[in-house]
């Protein structure tokens, strides 16, 4: 990433004309290409930017960012304070507390919050179209595919019910009932679930969490 520190003019034109008066600012560019120009506020929205894929032409007076519509970026740099260039590398991308793959850790742990008597038979459970996050028995022995969301929508009623209709085709596992559990379900995923004889489940984070916590420790 390259990062410019000037007094500058910034002049667009494109879709609209925009024009920002000289002042000193952050310049931007990208290992993607992309150019922002941020002032010294706000939290993250630059005054004006240039998203990738563009051309970036530099002169003696400044640069001209050009988009393959032909809108064009004019920068003109009246004095450099600070010209950096950093190598930040691939980043891991944001891991959200409470995210579906702690969710399913969680209640892997503790099957039981699904229901009395249930106990976990595997997580990932595949099939052909992909894996079950868990597989389950509950107190009477009956299968159940347990289906974990953040928010539970159509789209993943949907899913459960693509996994129950090729793990009914085994034997060893059939009857195998779908349970559909998230931290919040929409009504629309509820009325869906209900005609596809799939349990719904709401679950809170923070009282699975607790129950985490409370788990003895070797360390």
């Amino acid at each position: 990433m390259r990062l410019v520190v000037a007094r500058c003019t910034v002049d667009y034109d494109g879709r609209l004309t925009a024009h920002l008066p000289e002042a000193t600012r952050l310049i931007m560019v990208k290992a993607d290409g992309c150019v922002a120009i941020h002032a010294d506020g706000g939290a993250y929205k630059p005054l004006n930017w240039m998203n990738a894929p563009n051309r970036l032409a530099i002169d003696d007076e400044g640069w001209t960012v050009t988009s393959p519509k032909g809108e064009t970026l004019r920068i003109t740099l009246h004095e450099v304070l600070s010209d950096t260039d950093h190598e930040l590398g691939i980043d891991p991308g944001l891991q959200k507390d409470g995210v579906e793959a702690h969710l399913q850790e969680l209640l892997a742990a503790a099957p039981e919050t699904l229901g009395e008597g249930m106990r976990l038979v595997r997580r990932e459970y595949p099939t052909d179209i992909g894996p079950v996050d868990l597989l389950c028995k509950d107190e009477d022995g009956a299968t159940i595919a347990v289906e974990i969301k953040r928010r539970g929508d159509i789209d993943g009623v949907e899913q459960l019910a693509r996994y129950l209709e090729f793990l009914n085709r085994d034997p060893l596992l059939r009857p195998v009932r779908g349970m559909f559990v998230a931290q919040e379900i929409k009504p629309q995923a509820k009325v869906l679930a209900l005609t596809r004889e799939i349990d719904c489940q709401v679950v809170d984070y923070d009282d699975l969490r607790g129950i985490e916590s409370k788990e003895p420790r070797l360390f």
